[in-house]
């Protein structure tokens, strides 16, 4: 089998436990948006996940995203999500590219994406991480700034947040993660009850390939899945 057909009966087989996973949750799989992740594999291979019909795709660098941008801007019907953690300096480049920013961690970070989407003429849609796990290793807001920093993200004209997201903890397994998970849904749940005005808490982008059928089944709207795509394929 070539790469190009491994990667479909892949991204077949994440869509399935994605839709049973959905049913279990009593939702429909076309609730669940699937971001596929690039950033281990070369543009070739990223072009047959495009090709296999999924089109939003997520990368960790923002060298590695503008690089593969550019490289398939062939296929423009490509929505670029950027999942990893976002230095302010490289805001001016990146944000032309994105469709949506995953991994506000701060509000130095927030203040500044308004700026760069301004200078880009674009509202730019976001997600504000949220530190749910508490390990160190991992940035993002504790749970109890989340708040503070919905308010001041509705006073700026030039970002929309539409959500949450966050990583469940390195260690404890799916356990662990389906507690990680649903700590994320509850605090949505409670900063909905008091949602500035011009922000919306509708997206949960929280899951990986490891734990995203525990994350659908506690509210995930969007899974960030990688390996999984790319099993059995030389990159």
């Amino acid at each position: 089998m070539d790469a190009a057909d491994r990667i479909r009966e892949n991204i077949l087989a994440v869509r399935q436990r994605i839709a049973d996973a959905a049913q279990r949750s009593r939702r429909h799989a076309t609730d669940i948006h699937l971001i596929a992740v690039t950033k281990y594999v070369d543009a070739a291979t990223t072009a047959l996940v495009v090709q296999a019909g999924c089109l939003d795709l997520g990368e960790s660098r923002p060298q590695s995203l503008w690089a593969k941008a550019d490289e398939l801007a062939p296929l423009p019907q490509i929505r670029w999500h950027q999942i990893g953690h976002m230095q302010r300096n490289k805001l001016n480049r990146t944000v032309p590219y994105l469709h949506l920013l995953h991994a506000v961690d701060s509000l130095r970070l927030l203040t500044a994406v308004d700026t760069a989407s301004a200078a880009a003429n674009r509202i730019l849609p976001v997600l504000m991480e949220v530190n749910i796990s508490g390990d160190q290793s991992k940035s993002g807001f504790a749970p109890h700034d989340v708040a503070a920093a919905l308010e001041q993200a509705a006073n700026l004209k030039n970002l929309k947040v539409q959500g949450l997201m966050g990583m469940a903890s390195l260690t404890g397994g799916n356990e662990t993660a389906r507690r990680n998970f649903i700590a994320l849904r509850e605090l949505r749940d409670q900063l909905t009850a008091n949602c500035p005005d011009g922000v919306q808490l509708d997206q949960l982008s929280m899951g990986m390939s490891g734990d995203y059928e525990v994350a659908i089944e506690e509210g995930a709207t969007m899974v960030r899945i990688g390996s999984a795509l790319f099993d059995g394929v030389g990159h």
